[in-house]
């Protein structure tokens, strides 16, 4: 039962990079980028799962947990670099796969039980996207 209750504990971990996740996606669709509520969500729950996987799940073995975060890092620039493709002379997705990057480090934030780092990460993220986008028009 202990056990249970642990692992539930853990599950809020994930339901807060959810939460985060959403957050990100949904100010990006307001602004009708190529990444939105969806992927944003899945990555921030994604990073945040391989995190409390990686921390929890090999107590008692010699393993090195942030070997994993180092590999959801180079993992997700590899998707990221899907994201960025060139129209013409001008390159487009830039901020898009960076902040696909940056919703990653929220939601590892998130599996590291890092939770005020996660949410004035996103509340950061957020408002300089909001902040950028209103300056530029």
């Amino acid at each position: 039962m202990e056990r249970v209750i642990f692992e539930l504990a853990k599950l809020i971990n994930i339901l807060l990079a959810a939460v985060l996740g959403f957050a990100i996606g949904f100010e990006r669709k307001l602004r009708f980028k190529e990444a939105g509520v969806k992927t944003h969500t899945i990555v921030c729950i994604g990073a945040a799962l391989m995190m409390v996987v990686s921390k929890y799940a090999f107590e008692g073995m010699t393993a090195d947990a942030s070997r994993v975060a180092a590999q959801i890092v180079s993992g997700i620039g590899f998707l990221g670099a899907g994201i960025i493709m060139f129209r013409g002379q001008k390159m487009h997705g830039l901020t898009t796969a960076a902040g696909v990057w940056a919703t990653a480090g929220v939601g590892m934030a998130c599996g590291g039980e890092l939770y005020i780092v996660a949410v004035g990460a996103t509340i950061i993220l957020i408002g300089i996207q909001c902040l950028m986008h209103s300056k530029i028009r």
